[in-house]
């Protein structure tokens, strides 16, 4: 079986250790500084223990450091790599340019950098030049097809990492100025305000309303399990779940699924098997509707009312203080219910009528969707998860030896030479002994016994697992082999100039690019720009969305304050421009 690499969000140390325990082969986490999301950072001593709990399961720990930086942070950075490097980080995920050089002028240490999502990696050129250069993976932009993603495995030998699950962007990763040019919350900063789940109004160029206070820019959340064996088969290496402001509860639903069906199709790069007493659903984790987005073709991937979690049903009949849905599912007390633009908390349910803590504005037909489980939330969080990797033991010649899953060994020596006056007895006591390896992070799968039991007392036998187990953990951790960046190089860009999408934000990325024989016109974004740009470009087409392909009018957003976006159509690739 083709072995992949199940890819977990955490937010915090607590996230990360459960991420972990349900199943991830790695997981990708916010250092102190720099990284995408502002309010996911960790202190250093947390990301040391997490290594620390990750390798004894042979999971990989990458921490984002996907930020754009100055000039005046460049020190930070490189001190921050430095120590992200010597607690055992197995990689970084970086977007700013500058960085690179820094690897080249041996600035920092040989951890192995992986190429951002931030970098907008949806063209096959732009893939090829990071991997002749000499990186070892490239995370690819979520709106590629399941054809661009093949023939980019086609032609290039970079791991290709991907995303399957969550919140979607509807701008090309590090492509949105959208945040930036309305409260100067650069995204590319870590700083995303989110503008796109805000509501907009379009209107044409003689201001006659087409739409009025919709999410025009709000997509539903990624889902891609119906592809997953595609993917596997077409070479992707690693398969992400976003999620990295997500809680527990998120993390330990979703890893969890997603564990059970690569299971189905592949083989895992990490040790250990997971037991729980849970049974994962992801349509029960709040999502905005999923969507597959442009894995196979082009598909309804919006919804401009933004539903808030599973979909229930319609209302059916309204009461004075109760309503009542056309559902199939069982709706409890202190379940959270969303309904157009409304919400409410259930009181209490007699039959078909739902009581709801405070009677919402609501109209039959109205769509009603669950944004809290309650009982689920209750299941999920009394759910049991722990994860043990399989071990044999031998007895041999005065030695207990053992063996784990990786095939590491070791051994302890039996110093007792007191015969057993019932060595059956023994023999079972010694077993029934070894086998409680309880909350530790083994569990024996068999044990062979090649010689006599001398007599030990149980605590005797007790003491020589401990001593066993942790000699294995020992002599598992000293074997774990993390990779090592090979040397970068530079080579020539795919393009000859490049402009503000860029994202240069310092002198270092803007020599990186010399070096490879490309030209930057003008400075990222955030520097101050004076004249109109792409605020973002997205393959979520609001004339697509309102049927409205052929009209050949001027359009345009309007946000809350009564500003005003230019929208541009780009038909030939099926694409939708703000302008600002």
């Amino acid at each position: 079986m083709k072995k992949t690499e199940l890819l977990a969000p955490a937010k915090d140390l607590e996230t990360a250790k459960l991420a972990i325990d349900c199943g991830a082969d790695a997981v990708y986490i916010g250092g102190p500084s720099f990284g995408a999301r502002y309010k996911a950072g960790n202190s250093l001593e947390d990301l040391k223990e997490l290594v620390l709990y990750a390798h004894k399961f042979y999971v990989k720990i990458y921490v984002t450091v996907n930020t754009i930086v100055t000039d005046i942070e460049l020190d930070e950075v490189k001190e921050l790599i430095k120590k992200l490097y010597e607690i055992g980080v197995d990689g970084i995920i970086v977007q700013d340019m500058g960085i690179l050089k820094l690897a080249i002028d041996k600035q920092i240490p040989p951890i192995p950098l992986h190429i951002s999502t931030q970098c907008d990696n949806r063209f096959l050129e732009k893939v090829k030049f990071f991997e002749e250069i000499g990186i070892p993976r490239v995370v690819l932009a979520r709106e590629l097809s399941l054809d661009e993603i093949r023939e980019i495995k086609k032609s290039t030998n970079v791991e290709l990492e991907c995303f399957i699950h969550g919140a979607l962007c509807v701008s090309y990763s590090g492509q949105c100025y959208l945040s930036q040019c309305i409260g100067g919350r650069s995204a590319n900063r870590g700083e995303c305000a989110q503008p796109c789940r805000k509501k907009y109004s379009l209107i044409d160029d003689k201001g006659n309303v087409i739409a009025e206070d919709k999410h025009l820019l709000s997509t539903k959340d990624f889902n891609a399990t119906k592809h997953l064996k595609e993917m596997v088969d077409i070479g992707v290496k690693s398969f992400k779940i976003e999620g990295r402001l997500k809680d527990t509860d998120y993390v330990k639903n979703v890893v969890l699924y997603y564990r059970k069906e690569l299971d189905k199709i592949c083989g895992k790069t990490s040790s250990g098997t997971i037991l729980t007493n849970f049974e994962s659903n992801i349509t029960k984790s709040f999502n905005r509707g999923y969507t597959d987005y442009f894995l196979e073709k082009r598909k309804d991937c919006f919804n401009f009312d933004t539903p808030k979690g599973q979909y229930l049903g319609k209302v059916t009949k309204i009461g004075k203080n109760f309503f009542e849905t056309d559902t199939k599912e069982n709706i409890n007390p202190q379940d959270g219910l969303s309904i157009g633009e409304e919400g409410c908390l259930v009181n209490k349910v007699e039959g078909k009528k739902i009581f709801p803590n405070k009677m919402p504005e609501i109209k039959v037909n109205q769509k009603v969707f669950r944004n809290k489980d309650a009982q689920y939330e209750k299941e999920l969080n009394n759910a049991k998860v722990k994860r043990q990797i399989q071990i044999d033991i031998e007895i041999k010649d005065g030695k207990i030896c053992v063996t784990d899953e990786d095939n590491n060994k070791t051994f302890v020596e039996i110093e007792s030479t007191e015969k057993a006056n019932n060595q059956d007895k023994m023999n079972q006591n010694f077993i029934t002994q070894m086998k409680k390896t309880g909350d530790s992070d083994f569990t024996v799968n068999n044990i062979e016994l090649d010689s006599e039991i001398p007599f030990m007392p149980v605590s005797a036998v007790n003491e020589l697992r401990r001593t066993l187990l942790d000699k294995l953990m020992q002599a598992r951790l000293n074997n774990y082999k993390r990779e090592e960046q090979t040397p970068l190089r530079y080579v020539d860009y795919y393009k000859q100039e490049d402009d503000y999408r860029a994202n240069v934000y310092n002198n270092e990325a803007k020599e990186f690019y010399k070096h490879c024989n490309c030209e930057i016109t003008e400075p990222a974004y955030e520097m101050g720009c004076g004249h109109q740009i792409e605020l973002m470009r997205t393959k979520h087409c609001i004339k697509y969305a309102l049927n409205m392909c052929k009209a050949p009018k001027k359009l345009f957003l309007v946000d809350d304050r009564g500003k005003k976006y230019e929208l541009k159509f780009d038909c030939k690739n099926c694409e939708m421009v703000i302008l600002g």
